[in-house]
């Protein structure tokens, strides 16, 4: 479809500086609003027709694409990271960003992101407050740990296991000011942990009901990734099949060597560490398992492929194989742990997404 008017839009959480582009005039027209896509709307349907806006990638999220879109204007979520601004443009104000977007529409330099539905976006939220909680978890641990440190007390073993809980209920402090901040210490790990089962447990709930249950079991089937994992994978990519090959994919979660070659010089350096955080940290974990000792016949394995048709166990089983064989092969060679996970991890973001795209 043909646009004639392309509109920037630097939103912001009351604000919003629109720009319209019309190229065959050149003429740019402007208007601020408050957080209003009604008002938006009213605006658009006035300019030449048919007409199409964009705004960045960011903290206020996808709402206000939804209900442009739902008003009849198409509307994209530009891509922060992609944006090519001008080496030596020094000034950013909100009216040259959204001029700037409107000309980058225009001519169709603009890397959409993917908008999900708002049942997705609700299944990743739960994803992510579970990251949250688990980050509070650690964060309330270290806390604890600094608190005793600073008392002269120090645990001879590892933390996190029921002897190490044993301990802390034989420690006393002189002082009652002393004893009650150890008490809430605990009290937050205690919080932190009960908040983080509660997500697990919803979690699961969710990757058992429809219309994730067969996509995360199809992932299941991957040594190291469990419902948790297979879970996140699903609500935070959405449609696998918009990444055109596995290659596509593994680019898309920076997994991919970066590079920087010029003329006959060619220099390529660590992963570029690009797109989805949470998903590569969550592959990069898995990796780590893929090196311990692996047999097709175990109870697990066993069960995982069992749960999903003979062709997608087929690709699984050879998977695992591969994965472990690989994970071997670059340790026999003495190369960096680190290395080796992240080469582990981009083979299995490329089995991922040959699992959730192939066919029966």
């Amino acid at each position: 479809m043909n646009y004639r008017t392309s509109i920037g839009l630097d939103v912001h959480a009351r604000s919003i500086k629109a720009a319209a582009f019309v190229p065959e005039t050149g003429e740019i027209i402007e208007k601020s609003f408050a957080y209003s896509p009604l008002e938006i709307t009213e605006w658009a349907l006035t300019l030449p027709g048919p007409v199409r806006a964009v705004y960045e990638s960011g903290p206020t999220g996808f709402d206000l694409a939804r209900k442009l879109m739902a008003s009849g204007i198409d509307c994209e979520v530009g891509a922060v990271t992609k944006m090519l601004r001008p080496t030596g443009d020094r000034i950013k104000t909100d009216k040259r960003d959204a001029i700037f977007l409107a000309r980058m529409l225009a001519v169709g330099n603009i890397v959409s992101v993917h908008i999900p539905v708002p049942e997705e976006e609700a299944a990743r939220d739960v994803v992510r407050a579970r990251e949250d909680a688990r980050e509070e978890l650690t964060r309330a641990k270290l806390l604890l740990r600094t608190f005793l440190l600073r008392k002269g007390i120090v645990y001879d073993g590892a933390t996190g296991t029921k002897k190490y809980e044993r301990w802390l209920d034989t420690l006393t402090f002189e002082l009652a000011d002393e004893h009650f901040a150890f008490d809430e210490y605990l009290a937050g790990i205690a919080c932190a942990n009960q908040k983080k089962l509660r997500l697990d447990e919803q979690i699961k709930m969710r990757a058992a009901q429809e219309p994730y249950v067969d996509r995360v079991l199809r992932i299941q089937c991957l040594r190291g990734i469990g419902t948790l994992v297979a879970f996140a994978l699903v609500v935070e990519i959405g449609d696998f099949t918009r990444f055109t090959n596995a290659r596509a994919f593994m680019s898309y979660l920076g997994l991919v060597p970066s590079e920087s070659s010029s003329g006959e010089s060619v220099s390529r350096g660590g992963i570029t560490k690009t797109g989805n955080t949470h998903i590569r940290k969550l592959l990069t974990e898995a990796a780590w398992l893929q090196g311990r000792w692996y047999s097709p016949n175990s109870v697990e394995v066993v069960k995982n492929l069992s749960s999903v048709p003979a062709p997608i166990a087929a690709i699984a089983e050879k998977a695992n194989k591969r994965l472990h064989k690989r994970y071997l092969h670059l340790k026999g060679r003495n190369k960096p742990t680190c290395l080796v996970n992240s080469a582990v991890a981009r083979e299995l973001a490329g089995w991922i997404w040959t699992l959730e795209t192939a066919t029966i």
